[in-house]
């Protein structure tokens, strides 16, 4: 009798659990993470500048900040590409997509983490991006030239800006990123993660898409929140269950 009260029980929840990773998936999916710039909510911006047009049917960013992120040192962060001299102009439109990635898109909510920093209260952590897009962009850069591999953190800002530590070596990327997952991974604390996935496989993000063929991160999005939210499927619970339990059914 206890025993098929049990397992009574574990068939009377399901229903319940499969509505909880419904929900808990959802939450994932159109969202804007709690940060400096990032709207509340997701919406239309229908005068989103430059590269970070490819987001204005469903924007977390609004025509301003998509228009700072074009400067070269801009409000947003204070940020200057050219700490260790001009950046060229096609290795500076990835940093350019970057930001309109990171300002912009609400399909990030699988890799949204809680962090506790002055200018935001959440931020992404190993959103797997695109082969081709890291690869691009490290080819396009392996000239440019930094004096930092990390750059969310140790700046010099004494004058507001950020200038490269004392000591430190302006070096071609290519020495301070010898490879494209180097450059994708530790550029901004892991915010990325190089996958070997190509474009359009449906599981990497993309930084650069046709926005006339719509938006392939939602779909990636959803695939990696169902993956993050799922339970165990029911023919799993019950293959867990005791054969005593199995001979009631």
């Amino acid at each position: 009798m206890a025993a098929a009260r049990t397992l009574l029980l574990v068939l009377l929840a399901w229903p319940a659990a499969t509505a909880a990773t419904a929900t808990a998936r959802d939450s994932l999916l159109n969202v804007c993470m709690d940060a400096k710039h990032h709207k509340t909510r997701p919406g239309p911006e229908g005068q989103l500048y430059g590269q970070c047009v490819l987001w204005k049917e469903n924007a977390c960013c609004t025509a301003n900040t998509s228009l700072e992120a074009h400067q070269d040192q801009s409000y947003l962060y204070n940020f200057n590409w050219d700490h260790c001299g001009a950046m060229p102009e096609k290795c500076k439109r990835h940093f350019i997509q970057d930001t309109c990635l990171y300002e912009c898109s609400p399909n990030l909510g699988p890799w949204i983490e809680q962090t506790d920093t002055s200018w935001r209260k959440e931020r992404i952590l190993h959103v797997p991006l695109c082969r081709e897009d890291c690869e691009q962009w490290w080819e396009d850069c392996q000239d440019a030239v930094t004096c930092k591999v990390n750059w969310h953190k140790g700046w010099n800002w004494t004058t507001g800006t950020n200038q490269c530590p004392r000591g430190a070596m302006c070096q071609k990327f290519k020495f301070v990123f010898p490879t494209a997952a180097a450059l994708c991974e530790q550029v901004w604390s892991h915010s990325y993660r190089y996958t070997p996935h190509h474009r359009g496989s449906g599981r990497c993000i993309q930084m650069w898409f046709d926005p006339a063929q719509g938006n392939p991160n939602v779909a990636v999005a959803r695939y990696y929140a169902l993956g993050a939210a799922a339970g165990p499927p029911l023919p799993v619970l019950l293959a867990l269950l005791p054969p005593a339990l199995l001979a009631l059914l």
